[in-house]
């Protein structure tokens, strides 16, 4: 069952907030003077603002997310807990997700929160490739955008986080320059795509093992199911080895 947690803060919001309102100003001034607040007025009063405040910051501004994977290595680990920014591509409605304020639009090298297209109920998180428009050619694991090849500079052996003996690249993508990771070993999807109006591909870091815009059930992602931008981490958890206390506050480029 999906759970939509910014429909339940609203409902939360609004039920206390008419519960406190509804005493101020109807039931409060017929009381005795001495009678007590009722259990369920208290309750709303004292949690009306706090949850206000929660549906503000989570709708407006930041909104934390748990990486649950390992395909945005080695910018993001399974277990990074980040901030995503929910203003970056402007300000949207809670649960409506309908723009009242552009402040933004997405760039290419943005690393990204969407909704599945095929399963909006799922969030992915991966790096902006293509722009409505583009023409994003995969091939011998490298990427060109409208006819002109990025540029990967190989950088070592990974070793550390999992996929231990994977090539690090340094890919170079707008005037974002981040690390890529390519499985000695594993193919994965090639092909040639042309990003159609009004969406987006996107492909995970990790190259070699991310469920991304070159497959089904991801494809091209609508605007509309765009979340936010991941700006930065805020802790990590990665089990019963502990936190990896290098990677808490890390800004995520």
């Amino acid at each position: 069952m999906i759970v939509d947690f910014a429909l339940i803060l609203v409902i939360a919001t609004f039920v206390t907030g008419v519960i406190w309102a509804l005493d101020a100003w109807v039931l409060k001034p017929k009381r005795p003077t001495n009678a007590p607040e009722p259990a369920v007025v208290d309750y709303a009063r004292s949690f009306f603002p706090v949850i206000l405040l929660v549906l503000l910051i989570r709708s407006f501004l930041f909104e934390p997310f748990r990486i649950p994977s390992d395909s945005m290595m080695p910018t993001l680990l399974d277990g990074d807990f980040i901030f995503v920014s929910k203003f970056a591509y402007g300000l949207k409605l809670p649960v409506l997700n309908t723009r009242v304020l552009d402040l933004g639009s997405p760039q290419r090298g943005d690393v990204v929160v969407f909704r599945k297209p095929s399963d909006p109920g799922t969030n992915y998180i991966k790096r902006l490739v293509g722009l409505p428009g583009d023409t994003v050619v995969v091939r011998d694991k490298r990427v060109s955008i409208n006819g002109t090849e990025l540029p990967v500079t190989l950088d070592g052996v990974y070793e550390g986080h999992g996929h231990d003996g994977a090539q690090i690249g340094v890919e170079d993508i707008g005037s974002v320059e981040h690390r890529v990771l390519y499985l000695p070993g594993r193919d994965s999807r090639e092909g040639t795509y042309v990003v159609p109006p009004g969406h987006y591909f996107f492909m995970g870091d990790n190259r070699d093992n991310s469920q991304d815009s070159r497959y089904e059930g991801v494809g091209f992602v609508p605007e509309g199911n765009l979340v936010g931008k991941a700006v930065r981490i805020w802790f990590n958890w990665d089990g019963p080895g502990g936190p990896i206390w290098a990677r808490i506050g890390s800004a995520i480029r």
